[in-house]
């Protein structure tokens, strides 16, 4: 068998399907990474692209290249040097390149020829000269490759991974350059046999048959390959290289201008990685930047220090370490401070050179300076898991320039934050916004948007909590978070995810893995058993196919809910991946492939090498190796032993499943129980000798669960939040962070602070309750689970912690003097946390526009907002500068103020008031307050005048508040506009005339503040009146303060206050005239919180009357004692109070005389209620008097009393004897309700009662003037009512009615008078009803003319009805007439004219009320009406007068032949009408045998004087004039007598034989 070549064993290129991950770098992507490289150091977008010509020329190029490099290694040991020096030249060339982002190929192909030629060429110096090239080893080689060139892509999926494999590819040719002297003296045998490999190539074009005649000879040096190759397999790379890892990662810092700062890290590798430092990307240049940046590496530590820091600085730094085996990069954040202090003048007059960092040249070529500013800013943020959330704010940049966008940028714990599908980001041109589409605690961190414009930036940060979502069972633990593939393979990929900071109330067992596979909704559960340890192999999957992850904890209560599911994660092998991923490029000499002819036989794989243990846990244990040197070209499996440490006894673990990739997890093994581990491979020719056993390994988490963090302080931050440090675990391995939590003191509930482990030893627990007290404690997180927890922290409680107040404002001249003067100023906006304890002035002198140096004015704190400046110089100009103090020391200066000059001022008039404020903002009403002005002017100030506008009105638009100068220093302005904002300003007046105004205050919107609370007064039991407020706003240090008329009342002798927590309380000692007025109540330290309540006499006498009530009370009646009648004739004394307590006592007096409860009182007192009840039998004569009810309930006493005498009590004694009676009646049926009546809505009567205690045997009998009256029905008495309908109700119906119940229990009746006033009651309400059922007024045409009517049930003559037109009553007439038809209400209206148009109106009046129809009549109403009638007019004249037939002719003449036949017929017409006969439809005309006459314009006369057959027909007689014809026919029969006598006996002997 033929056996393959060194170089091909020892760099396992056994065919073209398989690819060593170390050579995958092409030529193409070389040049790519060149185009990138200018990316990354210029940011253009503009290079220019290689033509296909241009790639054959640098690939021939490079062939020649690497031909020259190879004669040279055979040359001998003597050209070493020159092919060392020539690689460092190359190499150089290329840092140069690099580091500068050329795109020129001509630099690097001139470089590549001066390395490559005999002759040497001077290669241009490198930038970066001053970095060593690392030492490798001597005895190293790594051999030159000749063979057929295959195209390969690369392996990266970024530009910047292609970057730093073009920068490996590179260091690996350094290294083979300097090599090639050392080990050609060495290995002449193998230097020959390359030159023949190489010549090889170049006759690569031939065909194939001389190629293999050419390989054949060179099989003949197969003893001599044989030889070397025990050599070689010691020259393993694998076992010398290895890729830079960082020992040390570079830090963070946050520096202030001008300071110093170091970065350090610590890199291993081999060979000795060289680092690179970049800054956002780009290479740093010591030399471009002399004394600014200074790079060191000294044993195995680099440095990179930064001198004088300043804004441009701010950057994220990278240090790149990279040798032979690849590039690892470590980074760091470096954040520069700036003193927010005043512009320097005398730096922007120097000159361009030295503008401050905030000036930068636009894309438009002028320099700006860019403020940037956030508006409606997000605050730290709380949301649930499944919400969603938007985090934004608003961008001001000034200046604003056109098309000129700032960049945007947000981070989430430092780290940038990219769109995905959890969370998107917006810019619309000056608001960014941050939504996330549905909230995961992994989401849960500090946020931050990063805006910069120019060289100038500014940043605001956050923070967002992300609680869990409710469990669906109540006790389950929350979902664990940040699911992530740790490794993936063929044969199983690890899962890792955090463990969750709640677990529902009890311990979490551990947790399931579910998969699910890419582009299904199908989840399947990966382990049958809960597995603590926080990783986990996944296995069972199939080999290409992609899949997610997620992972579900579990208690003894139930399983939680899931966690957000992983990135999807292909089931490859890393190489088999980036083969996948790798892109067509350029073919280039340096990837070559070697093949050969297949060979006869296959080769048994070797042992694989480097086996270990790369994870072990109690439930899994994760093993790693390297393929064999010796493996044949066909693919190998691995099959892995075990066995019990202290034994040979090997089983193999995955017979029925053979591993593909060179990793492999093992299960089912005993938790505590030690093994061992080896691994075997396997192909076609066999199985190979096994690996070298592992050591023993005990299966068991060889990662312990960290201890818990200790030393836990709280600290104060702001109102709802507290930073909690802590000292981290002590021997913690692979930490992931720490959960805190807090409880209220004395809850003993404890509540999360953070969903998401935080790093670090330090954190602000937000969302805590101002005042409140709490502790907390913290525990740390690694993938073995949760650390115990710490011991608990001190109590703190929430409140902000002081601070320096913010700058004063407003800085304004009151009143100067020759060498004085007296500023004012505003009060800053933030105290910070407590009192203002003064204010410090300084000043400076203003000379031809250029300021002096600052001065101290006072040297002991001013309590005022104002003071008196001395001995300064008259007629000089003045700037100032103001500075508050408070406990936490002296704030920030103010801004500069604008320029006084110092000179006597000689006005009349006052100046201007100072120190406006407004307070108790309502939305219609607020209060304004000022100081009088230092300067009053000739005179004294005799009052004030206040204007107000709204914020964005012009100038010309103030408008006065008084017309009358106010003597008071504060006004409430009424009548404000709800959301609209306001300014204020005062001006003060005396004899001379009104001042200047003052400083504005405002702008203040009038609205009143969710959460807004008034003033209350109060009246204790005592009697004692107080004023209260409540403030749920206020800040830690907040303070109440009381006034009246806005004057403190600190010293004030009649009020006493008390204020504990949010609530205060001003009590009056002894409340009188002297103290009328306005008290309001301050909240310091807030936006102007603030209340006021007046007391005028009015309200002075009010409080005192309640007052004395409360001092002496009485109990509150609500009802005064009362006597009722009960259903029995029980008589029952009662009275109600307003409210009785448990120790409530009740005196019953009768007649002066207390009376007690027994056989005659019954007494009852209902606490609740607060009734007080007596009862009595029945009243007799010796029980007339006065009684009274006296009521004591503690020291409230109370009466009532009822007097019952003389005719009162009579009527109450009857009243009582009646209701006995009652009772007795009711033994037997008896009415419950008496008769009664109803009109229904059919406009009928209805008599009905109740009748009660009836039975079956029971009757009823009706009666009207006592005459029995029949009833068709029985009644059943199912419902108790009995009825009796009476339709049509009119007088006839008046009467008494009567209806009596019987049984032999006895009767009772019940009569009911219909008669005079009760009839015409009754009469109205059917009258009303009736009129009521009116419908409409309705037009109808008639003949003769119009007429109005309306329907109503039925009508009545008391049912009164008026018409009237256009408001007047009518006066009938023949025209105009009103009656009744049947149900029909008409008015008829004869022959109308238009003066009968207009609104009509039809009253019906039942006796009470009148009830109105309308109609109008007029317009198009009219009319149509108005025409209807005209036709029926017309149409009834027609038929009047037209001619037609009134009678006389019969339908049918039956006359016997040689009659004579006389018809005669009365016709009508108007004019007369004409006559015609006809005959058979034929016209006749009158003869001597048929007569035809028309006498006296009416009588028609048809005689025929014997009649014959031929006479029989159809005739007609016509009548016709001009308004119509009319045709009557008749019809005549004439008939023979024999014939008619034969017929006869004709039909006789028929009718005989039918007969028979």
């Amino acid at each position: 068998m033929m056996s393959l070549p060194f170089y091909q064993k020892l760099h396992e290129h056994y065919d073209r399907s398989y690819h060593n991950k170390n050579l995958h770098t092409t030529m193409s992507q070389y040049q790519q990474e060149k185009k990138s490289s200018a990316i990354y150091t210029h940011g253009s977008t503009a290079y220019s692209s290689r033509s296909s010509a241009a790639h054959r020329q640098k690939s021939e190029t490079f062939s020649q290249a690497s031909a020259a490099s190879y004669r040279q290694q055979a040359s001998g040991a003597s050209e070493f040097a020159l092919s060392s020096a020539v690689s460092q030249k190359a190499a150089s060339a290329y840092d140069y390149g690099y580091s500068h982002g050329l795109t020129d190929s001509s630099l690097m192909l001139e470089d590549y020829s001066s390395k490559l030629s005999p002759q040497t060429k001077r290669a241009k110096k490198s930038l970066l000269s001053g970095e060593k090239k690392e030492n490798l080893p001597s005895d190293y080689m790594v051999p030159i490759f000749s063979g057929r060139q295959v195209h390969v892509s690369g392996i990266t999926d970024t530009e910047e991974e292609r970057i730093k494999e073009a920068a490996a590819y590179i260091a690996q040719r350094n290294l083979l350059a300097r090599e090639e002297g050392v080990t050609a003296a060495k290995q002449s045998t193998v230097s020959k046999q390359s030159t023949s490999m190489l010549r090889q190539e170049e006759g690569f074009e031939k065909s194939r048959k001389v190629a293999i005649r050419e390989k054949a000879e060179h099989l003949s040096l197969k003893k001599t390959l044989e030889e070397t190759e025990a050599y070689h397999k010691k020259l393993n790379e694998d076992s010398l290289l290895h890729a830079p890892e960082f020992v040390i990662k570079p830090r963070s810092h946050t520096v202030w201008e001008k300071e110093n700062v170091k970065l350090h890290c610590s890199v291993a590798g081999w060979p000795e990685p060289r680092l690179t430092w970049y800054k956002n990307q780009v290479p740093i240049d010591v030399h471009a930047n002399p004394g600014k940046y200074i790079i060191e590496s000294r044993y195995g530590v680099h440095t990179l220090e930064i001198n004088a820091c300043d804004f441009e600085d701010t950057a994220q730094y990278r240090a790149s370490a990279m040798n032979v085996k690849g590039e690892l990069s470590a980074y760091a954040s470096v954040v520069v401070k700036r003193y927010k202090g005043e512009f320097d003048e005398t730096r922007f007059h120097a000159g361009a050179s030295t503008l401050p960092l905030s000036f930068a040249v636009t894309p438009y070529g002028y320099a700006s300076k860019f403020e940037i500013h956030f508006d409606d800013k997000f605050d730290v943020s709380f949301g649930r898991e499944g919400e969603t959330m938007s985090l934004g704010c608003r961008v001001v940049i000034t200046p604003e320039i056109k098309h000129f966008q700032p960049e945007i940028q947000w981070y989430r714990n430092g780290a940038p934050v990219s769109p995905s599908k959890w969370v998107q980001t917006h810019w619309s041109g000056d608001r960014a916004t941050l939504t996330f589409s549905h909230l995961n605690k992994e989401d849960e961190g500090l946020y931050t948007i990063h805006v910069r414009m120019g060289e100038y930036y500014e940043q605001y940060s956050a923070y967002v909590f992300v609680r869990d979502a409710d469990a669906e069972i109540e006790g389950a633990p929350a979902s664990p978070l940040d699911v992530v593939s740790l490794d993936a393979n063929k044969d199983y990929i690890i899962i890792s995810w955090k463990q969750p900071a709640v677990d529902g109330g009890s311990p979490i067992l551990g947790y399931f893995i579910d998969k699910c596979e890419v582009g299904t909704d199908s989840w399947s559960q990966c382990n049958d058993t809960p597995v603590k340890f926080a990783r986990f192999p996944v296995t069972g999957l199939i080999e290409g196919r992609s899949y997610i992850f997620r992972v579900r904890a579990v208690n003894k209560t139930g399983i939680g809910l899931p966690s957000r599911v992983s990135e999807p994660v292909a089931a490859l092998d890393p190489a088999e991946k980036a083969r996948l991923k790798s892109r067509p490029s350029a073919p280039w000499t340096g990837q070559i492939i070697v093949t050969e002819e297949e060979p006869t036989e296959g080769i048994v794989p070797g042992p694989p090498t480097d086996l270990s243990v790369i994870e072990a846990t109690q439930s899994y244990v994760v093993l790693s190796w390297k393929p064999p040197r010796q493996r044949g070209h066909e693919g190998i499996l691995y099959f892995v032993e075990k066995c019990d440490a202290g034994t040979e006894n090997w089983q193999q673990v995955n017979m029925e499943l053979p591993v593909k990739s060179p990793r492999f997890a093992l299960f089912d093994l005993t938790e505590g129980k030690s093994y061992r581990f080896r691994v075997r491979c396997s192909n076609s020719a066999g199985v190979g000798e096994p690996s070298e056993a592992t050591e023993v390994t005990m299966v068991e988490d060889k990662l312990d669960i960290p201890k818990p963090p200790s030393n836990i302080i709280p600290s104060r931050n702001t109102d709802t939040s507290v930073v909690v440090t802590w000292e981290e675990s002590k021997d913690a391995k692979e930490l992931v962070g720490y959960y805190i939590e807090s409880s209220i003191v004395g809850s003993g509930k404890w509540e999360p602070c953070n969903n998401n482990p935080v790093k670090g030893t330090r954190f602000t627990c937000h969302g805590l309750t101002t005042g409140q007290s709490y502790i907390f404690r913290v525990r740390a997180v690694n993938a073995a689970g949760l650390s115990e927890y710490s011991q608990d922290s001190e109590a703190i409680e929430v409140k902000a912690a002081i601070a320096a107040p913010s700058p004063p404002y407003d800085i304004t001249c009151l009143e100067s003097f020759r060498d004085s003067m007296v500023l004012g100023w505003k009060q800053p906006d933030k105290t910070g946390g407590a009192e203002i304890t003064g204010y410090y002035v300084n000043y400076r002198e203003v000379i031809d526009g250029v300021p002096g140096r600052w001065r101290e004015a006072n040297i002991k704190a001013v309590s005022d907002e104002a003071y008196k400046i001395s001995n300064l110089k008259e007629n000089m100009v003045y700037q100032f500068q103001v500075a508050a103090m408070n406990i936490a020391g002296l704030g920030a200066p103010s801004a500069v103020s604008a320029s006084f000059k110092c000179e006597e001022w000689t006005i009349a008039v006052p100046g201007p008031p100072h120190s406006l404020k407004y307070s108790e903002v309502r939305k219609t009403s607020l209060v304004l307050q000022w100081k009088p002005p230092i300067h009053s002017g000739r005179t004294p100030v005799t009052g004030y005048f206040m204007d107000m506008k709204e914020a964005s009105a012009k100038e010309d638009q103030w408008r006065g508040l008084n017309e009358a100068a106010l003597k008071n220093t504060y006004l409430r302005v009424q009548g404000l506009k709800e959301g609209v904002s306001y300014v204020f300003r005062v001006r003060a007046v005396n004899q001379a005339g009104v001042g200047k105004p003052s400083d504005l205050a405002g702008p203040v919107v009038a609205e009143t503040r969710p959460g807004t609370k008034e003033v209350v007064v109060n009246v204790d039991d005592d009697g004692v009146i107080s004023l209260n407020f409540e403030c749920d706003q206020m800040a830690p240090n907040s303070e109440f303060t009381w006034s009246k008329d806005y004057v403190p009342t600190e010293e004030s002798p009649r009020l006493e206050v008390e204020s504990k927590g949010n609530k205060t309380k001003m009590t009056f000692k002894d409340l009188g005239m002297e103290d009328l007025g306005i008290y309001s109540c301050d909240v310091t330290d807030t936006d102007g919180i603030a209340s006021s309540y007046l007391i005028d006499e009015e309200e002075l006498k009010r409080l005192l009357a309640l007052s004395q009530e409360h001092k002496f009370p009485t109990v509150p009646v609500k009802s005064e004692l009362a006597v009722e009648i009960l259903e029995k004739g029980q008589v029952r004394f009662w009275m109600q109070a307003e409210k009785l307590s448990g120790n409530a006592k009740v005196n019953y007096i009768f007649n002066d005389k207390e009376i007690f409860e027994g056989p005659k009182y019954k007494m009852h007192i209902d606490r609740n209620t607060g009734i007080i009840e007596m009862f009595m039998e029945k009243l007799q004569d010796e029980d007339e008097g006065t009684y009274t009810f006296q009521v004591q309930d503690g020291r409230a006493t109370g009466h009532s009393t009822l007097v019952l005498i003389g005719d009162v009590y009579k009527k109450l004694q009857k009243e009582a004897e009646f209701q006995r009676q009652e009772c007795i009646r009711k033994q037997g049926p008896h009415f419950a309700e008496y008769l009664s009546w109803e009109v229904t809505g059919e406009c009928n009567v209805l008599l009905k009662c109740k009748v009660a205690n009836i039975k079956k045997e029971t009757h009823i009998v009706w009666y009207k003037d006592e005459r029995e009256i029949s009833v068709d029905e029985k009644h059943d008495f199912k419902d108790g009512i009995c009825t009796l309908l009476i339709t049509e109700f009119s007088k006839k119906d008046a009467g008494i009615y009567e209806v009596i119940l019987k049984d032999d229990r006895g009767k009772d009746k019940s009569r009911l008078k219909l008669v005079d006033e009760a009839f015409k009651e009754l009469m109205a309400e059917v009258c009303k009803t009736i009129a009521l059922s009116a419908t409409d007024l309705k037009i109808q045409s008639t003949v003769e003319g119009i007429r109005l009517y309306s329907f109503v049930t039925y009508y009545v003559d008391d049912l009164k009805v008026n018409w009237s037109h256009n408001g007047t009553a009518i006066k009938y007439t023949d025209r105009v007439k009103s009656g009744v038809t049947g149900e029909q209400i008409w008015l008829q209206i004869n022959e109308p004219t238009p003066n009968d148009k207009g609104k009509y109106v039809m009253e019906l009046f039942d006796g009470k009320t009148g009830h109105q129809k309308t109609v109008d009549l007029s317009g198009q109403a009219y009319d149509e009406a108005f025409d209807e009638f005209q036709r029926l007019k017309q149409a009834a004249i027609v038929e009047k007068n037209r001619a037609r037939v009134v009678g006389g002719l019969p339908d049918v003449v039956t006359i016997q032949e040689g009659k004579a036949l006389n018809l005669t017929c009365i016709v009508w017409g108007d004019p007369t009408p004409e006559v015609s006969w006809l005959k058979n439809e034929k016209l006749m005309a009158s003869d001597e045998h048929c007569n035809l006459r028309f006498e006296a314009g009416k009588t028609a006369y048809f005689t025929i004087s014997g009649v014959r057959t031929s006479d029989s027909g159809k005739y007609g007689l016509v009548v016709k004039n001009k308004y119509g014809s009319e045709t009557s026919d008749f019809t005549v029969s004439v008939f023979i007598p024999e014939e008619e006598a034969r017929k006869v006996s004709e039909e006789r002997p028929k009718g005989n034989k039918k007969a028979k």
